[in-house]
């Protein structure tokens, strides 16, 4: 049988799709009069290919079509509900609608290709706009992609030569891609393009964030938008959180607990300092409650009110907690914020809706213009900085192999990913170290004896000790070192343990090969003159080496007038190191090292970067 329908309905959807559509709701319409049961539209569309859809999402659809029987569905109604996800031409469509819990979403469909669906938070995409609008105002490069406009979905079209996202990432760690790499003309081709989005993804990985699956292709062709804003917020929140910081902000010495050391404040994340930060201003105020989160406990917006009142009572009344309406009050709140002179990246929704990453963005702003905290004293400062500056080299490996870590894409026990900020302290009840062995050598850690919530120095130790098992297990030299060892957090063996994961992994990737013959193969990639006898070779300072190799996988990458080729000064060692990396990242390698570790021929870490360009140049195929 056929089904009767407005012949302008039908004609919306292409040929294929609605023969498609009609074959899965027959298969439905069991007793054949053109009905089908509404609770089984969720196996309806999981038929037609939307596979990742739950009840959720099959509601949300239904809620915007006027379907009159509670229970059934004509195949008119089904046809209205299905004209929502796909269109006729086929191509991406975004439908804004609102979800359950009062949240702004955008649904990217496919009417092609499977007919992907995806949804995103329109708020979320407002914000992070908002981030790189203020933060990148003042680039004289940005001017011609800028202001993007919030409310609309520009800004996948504006990221999609990689300009935006390679400035944005400096923007967060200064000096992670050399700028005189970055392909600026205009009308850029797609080799640069490409080069261009290589260089933000691989650094993006270098500083720790989480970009598993994420590939120039995605951004280019607006396959994945969902993958794109994941990388957005990790890079806007680094941008907004980047001087939440010891080193930038001494007097958060004053957030210490009793008991605690400054190498306690070392561990915490920016989230957790400013979560002590809010508590600690609402201690002041002599205000009985905490937060824990910048979801659920913020959205009634008193604390909120509270906090800034706290931080300056001449221009922050508490007026918003005679307000009974949330959102107004909300709305109070974010008058109050900016009379401090914080960035405004929130509505008043956004904090009713307890969205924790936008509240996440709004405190940290809240924090950066209006501290509130009493300045440290020079002795303070003097012991802040002995701290931070102990071990500048150790200091270095401590930052390249946390880096690595979080590039991993670990999870915890709940699924949230694991993001660390100091390695060694964060390395003391032995899970993270455990976890990281588990992911490079799965099978070798004895998961029956880890202690999974060590509360005890006992627990920790037999969690470290068994960090010792399984690095025997992985074939790592660990001669001297205890379990005890790492749970005292010594820096030395934690390195050595780490340095072996990391080394361990890079070959890993590409076939298990020797140092020794990825310096053969580097050498065969270079003229006689470049050639080294090993990685500790001093030839090395210059860079020379890796620059030729790379101009072997992809001549046009290399910009000669940039390379010194006659000086071997410290100026022309950092010019060449520093070019030399974000060379490697435009071609795609993940580099952790800094140009430091090049001209002071650091070989251990210049393993890893000749393994990274050795694996690149064995998968790489040139663009037009």
């Amino acid at each position: 049988m056929s089904y009767q329908a407005d012949i302008k309905l039908i004609q919306s959807f292409k040929p294929e799709d609605y023969s498609e559509i009609e074959k899965v709701f027959k298969a439905f319409d069991k007793n054949k009069n053109g009905l089908m049961e509404r609770e089984e539209f969720l196996d309806l569309l999981h038929a037609l290919g939307y596979r990742e859809l739950k009840q959720e999402d099959a509601d949300t659809l239904m809620e915007g079509v006027d379907i009159k029987d509670p229970s059934k569905m004509t195949f008119t109604e089904f046809l209205n509900v299905m004209k929502k996800i796909t269109n006729k031409e086929g191509k991406i469509q975004l439908d804004s609608f609102v979800n359950k819990a009062g949240k702004a979403m955008v649904r990217v469909s496919k009417g092609d290709n499977g007919m992907q669906f995806q949804t995103f938070s329109e708020e979320e995409r407002t914000a992070y706009v908002k981030v790189i609008n203020s933060s990148l105002a003042d680039d004289p490069v940005c001017k011609k992609y800028l202001p993007i406009d919030p409310e609309s979905n520009e800004v996948f079209d504006r990221i999609k030569d990689g300009v935006l996202l390679c400035k944005l990432i400096n923007k967060a760690q200064e000096g992670t891609i050399d700028e005189r790499v970055i392909n600026k003309k205009e009308n850029m081709n797609i080799f640069q393009q490409v080069e261009n989005l290589n260089l933000a993804i691989s650094a993006a990985k270098s500083i720790g964030l989480n970009c598993i699956g994420l590939n120039y292709d995605a951004i280019m062709d607006g396959k994945n938008y969902i993958m794109v804003l994941g990388l957005m917020w990790q890079v806007v929140k680094l941008v907004v959180m980047r001087n939440i910081q010891l080193k930038h902000h001494p007097e958060l010495i004053r957030l210490l607990n009793p008991g605690e050391q400054l190498s306690d404040l070392l561990k915490l994340s920016p989230e957790q300092l400013l979560l002590r930060w809010f508590n600690y201003h609402l201690k002041a105020a002599n205000y009985d409650k905490k937060i824990t989160n910048f979801s659920g406990d913020v959205k009634d917006s008193e604390k909120y009110t509270i906090l800034l009142n706290q931080l300056n009572k001449n221009l922050c009344d508490k007026s918003a907690l005679n307000e009974s309406d949330r959102k107004k009050r909300a709305k109070k709140v974010i008058d109050n914020s900016k009379k401090l002179g914080a960035e405004s990246y929130i509505t008043p929704d956004d904090i009713v809706a307890g969205n924790n990453k936008l509240n996440t963005l709004f405190v940290a702003s809240i924090f950066n213009a209006y501290p509130g905290l009493e300045p440290a004293t020079e002795e303070e400062m003097y012991e802040a900085a002995k701290l931070l500056d102990d071990d500048v080299e150790g200091a270095r490996e401590e930052r390249a192999f946390r880096m690595w870590i979080n590039s991993l894409g670990l999870n915890d026990d709940n699924g949230e990913p694991i993001h660390i900020n100091n390695l060694y302290e964060e390395s003391k009840d032995g899970l993270l170290l455990l976890r990281t062995l588990e992911k490079i050598k799965p099978g070798c850690v004895n998961w029956k004896i880890v202690d999974k919530k060590p509360n005890n120095p006992f627990k920790k130790t037999v969690n470290c000790q068994e960090v010792i098992e399984a690095s025997k297990k992985s074939k790592y030299q660990i001669i001297g070192i205890g379990g005890g060892d790492i749970r005292d957090g010594n820096k030395k063996y934690i390195l050595a343990i780490v340095w072996q994961m990391m080394r361990a992994h890079s070959l890993q990737v590409i076939g298990n090969k020797t140092e020794e013959e990825l310096v053969a193969w580097g050498n065969e990639r270079v003229d006689d003159e470049y050639k080294v006898k090993s990685l500790k070779d001093k030839k090395l300072a210059t860079s020379l080496y890796f620059i030729h190799i790379m101009k072997s996988i992809e001549p046009r990458s290399i910009n000669w007038d940039i390379v010194v080729t006659d000086k071997d000064d410290d100026e022309a060692k950092q010019n060449n190191a520093k070019y030399a990396i974000s060379i490697a990242r435009k071609l795609g390698a993940t580099v952790f090292l800094v140009w430091e570790d090049i001209a002071e021929v650091k070989s251990k870490l210049l393993l890893t970067l000749l393994a990274s360009i050795y694996e690149v140049g064995a998968n790489y195929k040139p663009r037009v």
